[in-house]
């Protein structure tokens, strides 16, 4: 009996031992590499979006999640390096912040998953499958709807009525520029505009560009989202107000250094969203099996010193309907 006693007794001291080991064991630390072309200052809200997402869903930075932050700094030639350097840091997961980051991610690895917080055409990049089906290692959101080309160019046409010729900055070489532009000449039709297509495939094409619109007469500009034309923001900016061009971007960034008009999805919203990609990655769901998700939120900006830099008055009835008003 004593013996049946001692061996219970026992039993239940080695049991107590293994929870209590098993109580001091600290939570699992995911750890998550951020791979993004542009500057950290340049993505701030992006980035806080995507970390109040996280801490929504229970994760707390340094406790139960850490991030390896990689920025190229506008370098698209330092990507593949950053992202190969994720890859040796054996990280859980990959988010990306662009089509750019999320090529070099996909050639760096095939069994790290990779979130894309943004991308606009996951399909023709070739990242996807399709956007119900991803398949491989890459899910995450798409930041592209087929109505925004039309309705830029229709936001465009009310804040400057008049508005029949317009010129379109365009990257022939991005994957999503084919889709865009098809998008854009059917909007242009219904609304009885003349486009003029102008192909920037690098920086010394801007210049030459805004020249072509000079001569072209155009009334109006159309940036198609590119890594040119993201990567050189505040020349674009200056070459609109010298030839007074009222123009309407793809890019919230715009805003930020004097552009006129935005229209397009919310990218707070995209980051925010990504992190329930996370989480569900985190907690085993294959990325193959997450479907890509399209923009839920858009935002309508207009900025009333780019305005008055240019002479030109937006009238009341569209100036009501912004979701934010630059003063």
């Amino acid at each position: 009996m004593r013996a049946k006693i001692l061996v219970y007794a026992l039993l239940a001291l080695i049991l107590a031992t293994i929870h209590l080991a098993e109580a001091q064991q600290p939570p699992k630390v995911s750890r998550i590499g951020y791979l993004g072309l542009s500057f950290p200052s340049a993505n701030a809200a992006r980035i806080e979006a995507l970390q109040q997402g996280l801490r929504d869903l229970g994760y707390i930075e340094g406790k139960n999640i850490v991030f390896e932050w990689r920025w190229a700094e506008g370098k698209a030639d330092r990507i593949p390096d950053l992202a190969a350097e994720l890859v040796k840091l054996k990280v859980d997961i990959i988010v990306t912040g662009g089509s750019t980051a999320t090529r070099a991610a996909k050639i760096a690895t095939v069994t790290i998953p990779i979130v894309m917080s943004q991308d606009s055409d996951p399909v023709g990049s070739g990242f996807v499958a399709s956007l119900a089906k991803p398949g491989g290692n890459i899910t995450g959101l798409s930041s592209y709807a087929a109505e925004l080309s039309g309705k830029r160019l229709e936001l465009l046409k009310e804040v400057l009525p008049r508005l029949s010729r317009v010129a379109v900055l365009g990257n022939s070489t991005a994957p999503q520029n084919a889709r865009a532009l098809k998008d854009t000449e059917l909007a242009g039709d219904a609304l009885g505009m003349k486009l003029q297509y102008l192909d920037v495939l690098g920086p010394k094409d801007i210049e030459t560009a805004f020249r072509a619109a000079s001569n072209g007469r155009a009334e109006g500009l159309l940036a198609l989202n590119s890594f040119v034309v993201s990567a050189h923001q505040k020349q674009i900016i200056d070459l609109t107000l010298k030839n007074r061009l009222p123009a309407v971007y793809g890019q919230p960034e715009f805003m930020e250094i004097g552009g006129l008009v935005y229209y397009g999805a919310s990218y707070t919203d995209l980051f925010r969203r990504a992190a329930a990609y996370v989480d569900k990655i985190l907690k085993g769901t294959k990325p193959a099996d997450l479907p890509v998700e399209q923009p839920k939120k858009f935002d309508f900006i207009i900025n009333l010193k780019a305005a008055k830099q240019i002479d030109l008055t937006i009238p009341p009835n569209v100036l009501v309907r912004a979701d934010k008003v630059i003063k």
